[in-house]
C-alpha cells in the first residue's frame, strides 16, 4: 500500500514506520498518490499564533476572546480538552478552565500569517479557494509533472513548512472532491493528514450523522430528524424526487452529497458576495445589553476582514435566530459603502432597536453585502452625523497603532462587555 512519511517526506510501500527516518508519522492509503483535491485547515489558528509569539504560553490553556461578558473566538487544544468551545460565553469557559490565559484577538497578526501561508500555497498551484484566514481548498490536479512529486507529497511539505517557518500547524484532508476533502481534514486534528478515496466513499459515509454534511446546521438537522433522517444511510433510502419535494433545492443537494457526489470546482476567483460574522449563545438570551456587546465585537470582526480584503459594503445586515430556530433578518442600504467598524455597529444597532420581538435569541450575526472596492467607501461621511468623520479618523488612527503595536494596544470599552 502506498505510504508517505510526513516528517522526511519519503514515499514508500507499506509499513507503520518510515524506513528512512523511522518516524511513526506515516499516512498510507491505496489511492494516496492518485488524489488531488485537498482542504487545509490550520489548528486552533489564533491560539497557535499567540503561542508562537509568546513561548511562555506553550503549555498553558489559551482562550482567544473578549472580556467576561464576551465569548470565545477560539481556544487551544489544551483548553478544548477541558470542554472550552468556540462561541461559548467567556464566563462559562472560565468555569470549565479557570487557569486559562485569555487574550483578545490580534487580527493584524493573524492576517500576516495567513498571507504567508497563501504565498506557500501559490508555489504549489494557482487553484486555491480560501474559506477564511486559516483554511482553503486546493486542487493540485496536473501538478505532479511540474513538481516531480504527487499532490500528497506537496501537501505534506506545505504543513511541514508552515510549522518550521511560521510556527503554526495545520491538518490536511485529501480526497476526490471538496465535500470529502473538508470532512477528511477534521478526522485527525491537530497535525492530521487524512484520506478518503473513491473506492471507500459510500462505505465511509453510510453510518455518519447527517450533520457531517457541510451546511446542515441545527435547524436543518431538526428538520431532517422530523422526517426520520438521522444518518447518511437514512438519506440513501429516500428517492431523489421525494427529497426535492420535501426539502426543495436542499433536498437535491443532500441526495448528491449522501453519495459522495460533488462537482463543485476549486474556484480561485469565486466572487465574495458578503462578509459576515455570527455567534451562537451557550444559552438563549433576551438581554439587550449582552446583544449590544456582541454587536460591537462582530462589527469589529467584519470590519477587520473587509479592511484585510480591501472591500466595503453598501448594505448592513443583522441576523437573529429565535429559540424556535427560525431566522429573523433585517438589512439597511447605506448612502455610501463602508468598511468602518463604528458605522457597521451603529447601523446594526439601529436595526436591533427596531426589532420589537423580545426574544430570547440563540444566535446573533452582523454582516455587510453589496460589496465594492474600498476605494469607493467612506468618502463623504454622514451629513446627518457631524461626529461620524471624527470617529472614522479615530478608527483609522487606531488601526495604524494596532498594526504597529498589536491589537491590544487600544481596546474600546464597549468591547469589554
Amino acid at each position: 500500500m502506498p505510504a508517505l512519511c510526513r516528517d522526511c517526506l519519503t514515499p514508500f510501500e507499506t509499513g507503520t514506520r518510515c524506513p528512512a527516518c523511522r518516524s511513526p508519522r506515516v499516512v498510507s492509503h491505496p489511492e494516496l498518490f492518485e488524489l488531488s483535491v485537498a482542504h487545509m485547515d490550520c489548528d486552533a489558528f489564533y491560539a497557535s499564533v499567540e503561542k508562537r509569539d509568546n513561548p511562555e504560553l506553550r503549555d498553558k490553556p489559551v482562550i482567544i476572546g473578549g472580556g467576561k461578558r464576551g465569548v470565545v473566538s477560539t481556544a487551544c487544544y489544551i483548553a478544548r480538552i477541558k470542554g472550552v468551545r468556540s462561541a461559548m460565553p467567556m464566563f462559562q469557559a472560565l468555569k470549565l478552565c479557570p487557569e486559562a490565559v485569555v487574550i483578545k484577538p490580534r487580527m493584524s497578526a493573524y492576517v500576516e500569517v495567513s498571507r504567508r501561508i497563501r504565498a506557500m500555497m501559490e508555489e504549489m498551484t494557482p487553484a486555491i479557494e480560501p474559506l477564511s484566514l486559516d483554511e482553503a481548498f486546493l486542487d493540485l490536479t496536473g501538478t505532479a509533472r511540474l513538481h516531480g512529486v504527487p499532490p500528497a507529497v506537496m501537501l505534506a511539505r506545505l504543513v511541514k513548512r508552515m510549522e518550521q517557518e511560521l510556527g503554526v500547524t495545520g491538518s490536511i484532508g485529501l480526497s476526490h472532491n471538496k465535500f470529502l476533502a473538508k470532512i477528511a481534514s477534521d478526522l485527525d486534528k491537530p497535525r492530521g493528514f487524512s484520506v478518503i478515496g473513491k473506492g471507500e466513499t459510500e462505505a465511509f459515509l453510510r453510518d455518519k450523522p447527517v450533520r457531517i454534511i457541510w451546511g446542515v446546521g441545527a435547524a436543518g438537522q431538526m428538520a431532517l430528524e422530523t422526517a426520520g433522517i438521522r444518518t447518511i444511510a437514512d438519506l440513501l433510502r429516500w428517492d431523489r424526487k421525494e427529497l426535492g419535494q420535501r426539502f426543495g433545492q436542499m433536498g437535491d443537494r443532500l441526495w448528491h452529497l449522501a453519495r459522495g457526489l460533488d462537482n463543485r470546482r476549486v474556484s480561485r476567483d469565486a466572487p465574495l458576495k458578503s462578509i459576515s460574522k455570527e455567534t451562537t449563545f451557550f444559552e438563549d438570551t433576551a438581554d439587550r445589553e449582552l446583544l449590544d456587546g456582541h454587536l460591537w465585537r462582530l462589527a469589529e470582526q467584519v470590519s477587520d476582514r473587509a479592511k484585510a480584503k480591501e472591500l466595503a459594503g453598501g448594505t448592513v445586515v443583522l441576523k437573529l435566530r429565535r429559540a424556535s430556530f427560525s431566522l429573523l433578518t433585517r438589512r439597511h442600504g447605506l448612502r455610501e459603502p463602508t468598511q468602518m467598524a463604528d458605522r457597521i455597529y451603529r447601523e446594526a444597532r439601529e436595526l436591533l432597536d427596531h426589532v420589537k420581538e423580545p426574544g430570547p435569541f440563540r444566535l446573533i450575526g452582523v454582516g455587510i453585502s453589496d460589496l465594492v472596492p474600498a476605494s469607493r467607501a467612506d468618502l463623504t461621511g454622514d451629513l446627518l452625523d457631524p461626529e461620524a468623520a471624527r470617529r472614522a479618523g479615530a478608527e483609522r488612527a487606531t488601526d495604524a497603532i494596532r498594526r504597529r503595536f498589536g491589537h491590544d494596544a487600544i481596546v474600546k470599552g464597549r468591547s469589554l462587555r
